[in-house]
């Protein structure tokens, strides 16, 4: 089982993935370290990546996901039912995702906030527009991502697979 925290840039992917891995004791691969320089360049000077940009890095991340261990959370922001296909590629396991829903506007307080990364406030835009919300034959939860952590980690523990 590989659950996958999804959403857009500052909806709390990373901080609930690792919450979620330290609750099951399991893996966790944070798929912005799988970006190649020159993205995290570009997303450093405010420029939305495309899809030509984000291949590569999605084959890089589900690489990850067949050599790690059967159950893992990853934090991904598997923006595009596309995106979220690769990632699902020849897994032989179910992946299941958490949706972290927020407004844009809780997510630009909170990219405005955030020190030491690079992706910027300018960027969130983009990722409201690429965005395609789970379809109903991908497994997985829509949650409140502007809801405190404890929360979230108690619902997604509630709900995904094999957690509860």
């Amino acid at each position: 089982m590989v659950i996958v925290m999804m959403g857009v840039g500052g909806a709390g992917k990373t901080t609930l993935g690792q919450q979620l891995s330290a609750a099951l004791g399991t893996g966790f691969i944070d798929a912005d370290v799988y970006h190649c320089p020159r993205s995290v360049e570009k997303m450093s000077r405010g420029i939305p990546l495309d899809d030509t940009d984000r291949a590569p890095w999605l084959r890089r991340v589900n690489a990850e996901i067949l050599r790690s261990p059967a159950r893992t959370v990853l934090a991904c922001s598997a923006l595009k039912r596309a995106y979220r296909d690769v990632l699902r590629t020849g897994t032989g396991a179910d992946v299941w995702f958490v949706h972290l829903d927020i407004g844009e506007a809780e997510v630009r307080r909170r990219l405005a906030a955030r020190k030491g990364h690079y992706f910027p406030e300018a960027l969130a835009g983009s990722q409201f527009t690429a965005l395609e919300p789970l379809q109903p034959d991908e497994h997985g939860v829509t949650l409140d991502a502007s809801r405190p952590l404890d929360e979230l980690l108690a619902e997604t523990l509630a709900t995904a697979p094999g957690t509860g």
